[in-house]
């Protein structure tokens, strides 16, 4: 039986297959403008007997697909504990939020904390940094040159933190010492979510940034400890959801909504019916 679990998250699709309590197969897409759509073609591309869906998206599958939906949180909370057993406090950065989850020795969530708010310290954060400082993103920690301490990145706000960075460049400061100054106001962002939680050694990474070995390194230096991170640590809340399927017992599900026309045809606005704008 393959056990299929969705993670719709804002800038990626992920899409998890079990077989015989095992991944067999990974898959990811940019969520773009149709996430309903992506999600028809992964599914269609290996087809489960079960899945269940997760990530901010989740409920677009749970409505116009009748597919079970588990929370993020709890889908990243299972998928950490099965690769890293011994987990009990996880750090998420993805692409719009950064979450620290707090759980016991049987991996339930005990408390979390979340910065949503702005894309500050998120994966869309880097990338718009990256961009600015003319770096590539896949590369971008690698390309930090120094501490950056003596560099301060003060603002909370995207937008208003990208002008701090031009500023800075303006200024004439190597961008190599902007980018590890960058990383280190992530790190700060971080710590403070932590304190509000208990932490607990055993700490796992998840998300798209902990492919950067450079954040890697300065949470270990930051909590002055091992960080795990998965091979695919973008893939732990799909695989979390997938886990969740088969432990449920949920019964195999037919899909139809997904075998469907697009949602949204049926729903497509009639533009002569929209009044016009009065002039002012």
């Amino acid at each position: 039986m393959k056990i299929g679990g969705i993670d719709i998250g804002s800038r990626y699709i992920k899409y998890v297959v079990l077989e015989d309590n095992k991944p067999v197969a990974f898959y990811k897409e940019d969520t773009g403008h149709d996430p309903f759509q992506v999600c028809r073609e992964l599914i269609e591309m290996n087809k489960p007997d079960k899945l269940v869906a997760t990530g901010y998206g989740r409920h677009l599958l749970e409505i116009h697909g009748s597919v079970n939906t588990i929370t993020e949180i709890k889908a990243v909370a299972i998928g950490s504990k099965e690769v890293f057993p011994s987990c009990r406090t996880i750090i998420d950065i993805g692409g719009q939020d950064t979450k620290v989850i707090a759980t016991n020795k049987d991996g339930m969530v005990t408390s979390f904390e979340m910065n949503d708010r702005c894309a500050a310290g998120t994966g869309k954060f880097l990338e718009i940094m990256a961009k600015t400082l003319g770096f590539n993103v896949e590369s971008f920690g690698y390309q930090c040159n120094g501490d950056g301490d003596d560099i301060k990145i003060n603002s909370m706000c995207t937008v208003f933190a990208e002008s701090e960075v031009i500023g800075l460049i303006a200024k004439g400061i190597k961008r190599e010492l902007i980018a590890a100054a960058i990383h280190n106001s992530i790190a700060s962002r971080v710590m403070a979510l932590i304190k509000r939680i208990d932490l607990n050694d055993d700490i796992v990474f998840t998300g798209g940034c902990a492919k950067n070995t450079y954040l890697r390194k300065l949470f270990e230096k930051c909590f002055r400890t091992t960080i795990h991170v998965y091979e695919n640590p973008d893939m732990l809340s799909a695989l979390g959801a997938a886990l969740y399927a088969q432990h449920e017992g949920y019964r195999a599900i037919a899909l139809s909504g997904l075998q469907n026309q697009r949602y949204y045809e049926k729903h497509e606005a009639v533009v002569d019916s929209i009044p016009p704008t009065p002039i002012q």
